[in-house]
């Protein structure tokens, strides 16, 4: 079998943040509807537990692409994994733009998750690979900053667009496929970093694989990513209903900035992992997220509003820290040949963070209500992340206490 090496080629010292800026704009436009779900369910009449269907359907777009060919950019190159999803990212904006009804909306969807597929581990991979030496934590910083606060800015967008410009459902992304250009020229003039790349039609579906190295940080650190992204789908997902049916709350620019809130938070939650280190970063993030959660549950049951920007603030934080710290981990413990794969292991995990639990508070939602359902989601993703810390935090002290005879 052949070695594939990864190359640090001669892209200049701000190479991996032109990556990292295409990574935003391709994870923006998978958030781009969350502010205008109140409006397409309003004009095309469907339930709430349509409108987790819809935003999980990305997911399972994802998840497929991951599984599929989650490493296939470990043998053709980073840069026609990441054109072919920015390509995705234009279609599904189209897709919305022609606003035919729910297929449409679906199919939106579902080609937005297949590009943020190729996106998510692909890119984290090609920013680290482009950075300088010297300069691989801050490239880690960046590539989860910009997948954090590419999910963040989307919201943040379309709601300011739908509240305070004509056209609602068309301008934010009419926008966001002029980004998506700038993005793709961008990315076209970038260097390869896999050595000895094949041609892409050479691809072939296999699903990521977890070398031996990583098999022994991947179970605590799916997990604690697993939640993470629960409560953020959440947040994408159900606060906009929440807020407009508990919290008379109707500004699509207000519904943007709380959800960006959550992302911003994650963002500045992973400028503490350097301090922290990856392995406590772990742990801690998923008892910070605890709290996020207990202050989501608050907002649920007293259906008051500052508990839930202050869930977002913390819950955020909290992801933010378990997410960086579990990239960092299974970054580090991955060979370089295998490091894509390895890293859209931990996204699938993730992903199913995202759609599963959001379709069970849509489906709990009609019989028990909104709030109720959230606070059985809040309670379980509490339970998790629980485990997952104690976990890591056992794990620490039996690698720190001394063997017999010493």
């Amino acid at each position: 079998m052949t070695d594939r090496r990864i190359a640090r080629p001669a892209a200049g010292r701000l190479g991996y943040l032109g990556a990292a800026a295409a990574f935003a704009v391709c994870m923006a436009g998978t958030t781009l509807p969350t502010p205008l779900y109140g409006r397409y369910q309003a004009e095309l009449g469907f339930s709430e537990l349509m409108v987790t269907v819809v935003f999980a359907v990305y997911a399972f777009g994802v998840i497929g692409v991951l599984l599929l060919v989650g490493n296939v950019s470990d043998s053709v190159g980073r840069r026609p994994v990441l054109l072919a999803g920015l390509a995705l990212a234009a279609c599904s904006a189209v897709a919305f733009l022609a606003e035919g009804g729910l297929p449409l909306l679906c199919l939106g969807r579902l080609l937005s998750g297949l590009s943020a597929g190729l996106f998510t581990g692909t890119a984290t991979a090609y920013v680290l690979e482009l950075a300088p030496t010297g300069r691989e934590a801050m490239a880690g910083f960046v590539a989860t900053a910009a997948n954090m606060g590419g999910l963040g800015c989307g919201p943040l967008l379309s709601g300011l667009l739908a509240e305070y410009a004509p056209g609602p459902l068309v301008l934010p992304f009419v926008v966001h496929l002029v980004l998506l250009a700038a993005s793709f020229a961008v990315l076209w003039f970038l260097p390869e970093t896999v050595d000895g790349a094949r041609p892409l039609r050479t691809a072939r579906p296999h699903r990521p694989s977890l070398p031996p190295e990583v098999r022994g940080v991947f179970v605590p650190a799916g997990i604690a990513a697993f939640a993470g992204f629960a409560l953020l789908g959440v947040f994408t997902s159900v606060s906009p209903a929440f807020l407009a049916e508990s919290l008379d709350v109707h500004n699509s620019a207000v519904v943007g900035l709380i959800v960006f809130t959550a992302f911003f938070a994650s963002t500045l939650g992973q400028l503490l992992v350097p301090r922290l280190g990856t392995a406590r970063a772990i742990p801690l993030g998923c008892l910070v997220l605890i709290a996020g959660l207990a202050l989501l549950a608050a907002s649920l049951a007293r259906t008051t509003l500052p508990p839930l920007v202050l869930s977002a603030l913390v819950g955020g934080a909290g992801q933010g820290m378990g997410l960086r710290g579990a990239v960092g981990e299974i970054a580090a413990a991955a060979p370089a040949e295998h490091r894509g794969g390895a890293l859209s292991a931990l996204f699938v995990v993730a992903y199913f963070g995202i759609s599963i639990p959001v379709i069970g508070v849509g489906l709990l939602a009609e019989p028990l209500g909104l709030a109720d359902a959230g606070l059985v989601f809040a309670a379980c993703m509490a339970v998790l992340a629980a485990a997952s810390a104690l976990y890591l935090l056992r794990r620490a002290r039996a690698a720190h206490r001394p063997r017999a005879g010493h």
